[in-house]
């Protein structure tokens, strides 16, 4: 036989669903509107600014309006280093971050809620940022979220001009 059995910790909060208010200011960050242009369009101009940031394109699917990138640069940090150099004078080993992953996930929406893709000529883009980072043992040791203001700044102003070039054939 078969008990089930519920109590008041099984509940969801009233508040999980809430957004908070970092949670807000990081979309703001990471989303702009684009005017008069399409989805295809945007894209593509995604796709040709994640690639000259040297970003490879790792999965794009353009009927979801998506694309995955990625990127490997080292993580080596002076202050790591130094303090290896310290701890191996007194007999001690310390790992070191080595390498670190940067990916980026974009998805382009039509910017209301009727329109269809298709249809649609105005669009939000949204980019999100993120980065893991390995040591010299290739344990990860840091997997986190970008929230630099000029990263993004930087990608949506490329995107910007580029965007503005293809429409004015430039």
């Amino acid at each position: 036989m078969l008990v089930l059995a519920t109590n008041g910790c099984n509940s969801i909060p009233k508040d999980a669903l809430t957004m908070s208010p970092e949670t807000i200011e990081h979309r703001q960050l990471q989303t702009r509107r684009f005017d008069g242009t399409d989805e295809k369009n945007i894209l593509a101009a995604s796709a040709g600014v994640l690639q000259d940031l040297g970003f490879n394109l790792d999965e794009s699917e353009v009927e979801l309006g998506v694309i995955v990138a990625s990127k490997e640069r080292s993580a080596v940090s002076a202050a790591q280093v130094t303090g290896a150099v310290v701890a191996a004078l007194f007999g001690a080993y310390t790992a070191i971050d080595k390498t670190q992953k940067i990916r980026v996930s974009l998805v382009v929406r039509p910017a209301g809620n009727d329109i269809s893709a298709h249809d649609a000529k105005d669009f939000f883009v949204r980019a999100t940022f993120q980065r893991i980072i390995w040591n010299t043992q290739g344990q990860i040791t840091k997997i986190e979220a970008v929230d630099d203001a000029q990263i993004y700044q930087e990608f949506f102003d490329k995107l910007s001009k580029s965007l503005f070039l293809t429409a004015n054939q430039i």
